[in-house]
């Protein structure tokens, strides 16, 4: 069971989705790997489980960091948690592995919110206000043969991601796509979304993508 306080992104399909591709990648005691947008830190327990014992988990939220640190240490295992704005406080470092559940909602601006539960999903008019400077800035924490592993909903332009993380010398690969339904953020945009194209009007479900890029 995975704790969270109140106002933190609760653990959905792209979370578990997430995990189960990094199922698939070697890690041991010496992997550094780097959660960003670590919301209650699934992914960073799941990373000290698996043995890794340099886990960074980066977040906005105080709220955040406090859940994953907690999730990690009741385990009797430890994460270092930095409150930050992406990888602004960690760019001085480099990590093996890198793992990315951002915002990725459309929304109808493109002002982030500073506060409250919606931060917790809208990325903006086009859903990548996040999505591109995590594939711009990424690249360049990685040491050679480093991975990235992001995940993502085709209404956010999966083919942007692709060319953006390409451009930056990587080798990308679409590791994994299922289709799942709705929950309520999308529930409640669905006009907005019919209105710009990005679904039809019955449409129930959304499409997430994993992406794994190698430097």
């Amino acid at each position: 069971m995975i704790f969270r306080f109140p106002g933190v992104y609760r653990p959905q399909h792209d979370s578990r989705l997430l995990v189960d591709s990094l199922g698939d990648e070697q890690v041991d005691a010496g992997t550094r790997i780097l959660d960003l947008c670590a919301g209650a830190g699934v992914v960073s327990v799941w990373a000290t489980r698996s043995g890794a014992r340099s886990v960074t988990a980066v977040d906005v939220s105080r709220r955040a960091l406090v859940s994953t640190w907690l999730n990690a240490a009741v385990r009797g295992h430890s994460v270092r948690v930095v409150r930050g704005d992406l990888v602004s406080r960690v760019r001085h470092r480099r990590f093996d592995l890198i793992v990315a559940n951002p915002p990725y909602v459309p929304a109808e601006h493109d002002g982030l919110p500073a506060r409250g539960r919606a931060r917790c999903w809208d990325a903006g008019h086009e859903g990548r206000a996040l999505l591109d400077r995590i594939c711009g800035d990424a690249p360049d924490l990685l040491d050679e043969g480093g991975r990235l592993i992001l995940v993502q909903s085709t209404l956010s332009g999966t083919e942007k991601t692709r060319v953006m993380l390409g451009e930056s010398g990587l080798h990308v690969e679409e590791a994994r796509r299922v289709r799942v339904p709705f929950g309520p953020v999308l529930q409640a945009r669905r006009d907005l979304l019919v209105d710009r194209g990005l679904i039809g009007p019955q449409q129930c479900t959304e499409e997430l993508v994993v992406f794994r890029a190698v430097k």
